[in-house]
């Protein structure tokens, strides 16, 4: 039997939560501060819990996923090659046709504005339906 979205949305963040406490060092703390970056730039981002143990946040499709590494916490946003990025804060991925990834390493800081305004795009190109931003018209 499925279980409801809420039930599902609840034991993520549950899931998460766990997985910042157990990290317990710098890891935990970015993850966390990332995780609220997400919530605070869209506030009916889902959470959820997947591929054996991988923190996701959704709207209407992945927003990005948030993996830590011994020596990196790497958020990865699905469809992050269609999104601008002025602030050059994706630097890892870059190679492909979809996603985009940001690495943080310990001691480095994120702009938490240009990152709120990643998180808005990614959510209103998942809204759209688009995979790509629209091309302006030639004059």
């Amino acid at each position: 039997m499925k279980k409801s979205g809420a039930s599902q949305g609840q034991r993520a963040s549950e899931l998460i939560s766990k997985r910042i406490a157990e990290l317990g060092d710098w890891r935990g703390e970015t993850l966390r501060r990332m995780r609220k970056l997400i919530k605070e730039a869209d506030p009916d981002a889902v959470e959820e819990w997947k591929w054996m143990g991988t923190p996701v946040w959704s709207h209407d499709g992945i927003i990005c996923t948030g993996e830590s590494y011994k020596s990196v916490v790497k958020l990865t946003f699905a469809k992050g090659a269609s999104l601008k990025d002025p602030a050059r804060l994706f630097n890892s991925s870059l190679d492909g046709n979809t996603r985009r990834a940001i690495d943080i390493h310990e001691g480095e800081e994120v702009d938490d504005s240009a990152f709120k305004v990643l998180v808005r795009q990614a959510a209103a190109l998942n809204s759209s339906g688009k995979s790509k931003p629209a091309k302006k018209a030639k004059s």
